[in-house]
């Protein structure tokens, strides 16, 4: 098999045939399907067992989260390629081969991200991929955009592991997902690392699936949500970046947790918000930093030029929208 596709699951049996039947018709069909429970309640695990009983299970002793259920499934597999796919998403028929077509073209490619788009609205980006910028905040590209602005494949800082393809012995180095994050931000945690080791992240327009969105979460912000986001945020700067430069970017990274605080506060999120930093800064002693090398100092370097042109662009994005709705 070249492929392993993993699809994580917590209480998601009502997502799962829609997801399983789209995979039955890909072009490419040389990949095996491995789904990660997380100690479901709703009869997910019997259910697959009886509907489908070619897909391999992972049953975990309790909800560990995203990453230890993605972790599960990495480790179990043999494939030289592993896809994570969310449990509420709809897979195009040539998702997997172009999948596997994008991160064939480079061994320096870790991860390519697909073409998320909303499964109500077609016409719209769900997700083209995962920017990062100064302020500490990660951006989901694209997100609420026309697809026809996203035609092109790009290099972007992380891929979306909602619907994305790695290279699985790349992990066996950088490492695998941080399971202390839980969930959120833990994409954006591993393509980081990756582009220390030197690697490259990738967006293919020409994989498409279509996307429920906050399938397990139940809804764009929750208290549970908003908390853990904010811890991770801490975190993913404390591990990914040395020292010299957290203290070049101190004040953008302030700017942007102020913006972030005073924007939760309006929609009801503050305290939620501010208890996740301040469990952030409190576990910052148990984070496993990405130790310094000076032979990584070009992807350092590479990473900062980046940050700057994201922010830039984010920014420019914000304005444009502001104006266009004047």
């Amino acid at each position: 098999m070249k492929v392993t596709i993993i699809i994580p699951n917590y209480n998601g049996k009502h997502f799962l045939g829609p997801c399983l039947d789209s995979l039955s018709e890909q072009s490419c069909q040389n990949f095996e399907i491995l789904v990660a429970d997380n100690h479901s309640s709703d009869g997910s695990v019997e259910f697959l067992a009886e509907q489908y009983p070619d897909v391999r299970i992972i049953a975990l002793d309790k909800n560990r989260g995203f990453s230890a259920a993605v972790n599960a499934g990495i480790r179990a597999s043999a494939s030289p390629y592993v896809i994570l796919l969310n449990n509420d998403t709809i897979a195009d028929p040539h998702f997997v081969e172009e999948l596997l077509g994008a991160v064939r073209r480079s061994p320096k490619i870790f991860s390519v991200s697909s073409k998320m788009v909303q499964m109500h609205h077609p016409d719209l980006i769900d997700s083209a991929g995962d920017l990062y910028t100064l302020a500490g905040w990660g951006i989901c590209r694209g997100t609420g955009r026309p697809v026809r602005n996203y035609t092109k494949p790009d290099e972007i800082f992380s891929a979306c592991a909602g619907a994305a393809i790695y290279r699985r012995s790349v992990f066996q180095r950088i490492g695998y997902f941080d399971e202390s994050h839980f969930a959120y931000l833990e994409d954006m945690d591993i393509g980081y690392r990756s582009r220390i080791y030197g690697y490259q992240n990738w967006y293919c327009p020409s994989a498409i699936v279509r996307h429920v969105g906050s399938g397990t979460s139940g809804s764009k912000y929750n208290s549970f949500k908003v908390s853990l986001s904010a811890r991770n945020s801490i975190w993913l700067v404390w591990k990914n970046m040395p020292l010299p430069q957290i203290v070049l970017n101190c004040l953008p990274l302030a700017a942007g947790y102020a913006l972030k605080t005073m924007f939760f506060c309006k929609i009801g999120f503050g305290k939620d918000y501010l208890r996740g930093l301040r469990e952030g800064f409190q576990g910052l002693k148990y984070c496993r930093r990405v130790p310094f090398r000076f032979r990584h100092l070009f992807s350092y370097l590479k990473i900062e030029a980046d940050l700057i042109r994201y922010t830039a662009d984010y920014a420019g994005d914000w304005f444009n929208r502001k104006l266009w709705k004047r």
